[in-house]
């Protein structure tokens, strides 16, 4: 029984976050803060938590949430924000194969015994690349889209607006995927 007054809970918040796409950071910071501590402290209180317990304990997976929707949020691509990622990540792949064909493994007679260079890296399924701002993005953000090396194609129409720029190279959660961080 007290799953069914969870269900309506799970959908109002559904409804509430379909339209979150275009708002700045603060405001999904604001939205996903709220929904979260709403949330848990709604399953705690369903569960028989002290009242007491359950207000802090919401409180701070309101601002967990809210401190992770505040770093990225993100908006649909521009015609000129998808061309400028698409050659940054047509000009990052070059180079990642560039540097995969520098390391590529190589044999070489050593009397008897044939020495081979360490495995090359491969190049990752995803990369981040950097794109221009446009006037709707966010102030004191950095923009960025993900390709997919695979299928020579930009993943969606989405562009993140990221509060802190990750170092090149690093691994990155974008929405359900990883990528790496290759810059322009």
């Amino acid at each position: 029984m007290k799953n069914s007054k969870l269900i309506p809970l799970i959908v109002a918040a559904s409804l509430f976050t379909t339209s979150c796409e275009n708002m700045s950071p603060g405001e999904n910071a604001a939205v996903f803060g709220g929904a979260a501590a709403a949330i848990t402290g709604g399953v705690l209180v369903l569960a028989g938590v002290d009242p007491r317990l359950a207000i802090p304990i919401a409180a701070g997976a309101g601002l967990l949430a809210g401190g992770a929707a505040f770093v990225v949020s993100k908006q649909q691509a521009t015609a000129r924000q998808r061309q400028i990622a698409l050659q940054n990540a047509r000009a990052a792949e070059a180079r990642l194969l560039a540097q995969q064909r520098a390391t590529k493994p190589t044999t070489r007679s050593t009397g008897s015994s044939v020495a081979k260079k360490a495995p090359a890296q491969g190049v990752p399924k995803y990369i981040a690349v950097d794109t221009v701002a446009q006037p709707q993005s966010p102030s004191q953000t950095k923009q960025q889209m993900v390709y997919d090396t695979e299928t020579k194609k930009l993943v969606g129409n989405t562009v993140y607006n990221v509060k802190r720029t990750p170092s090149p190279g690093s691994s990155v959660k974008y929405d359900t995927m990883t990528a790496k961080y290759v810059g322009q």
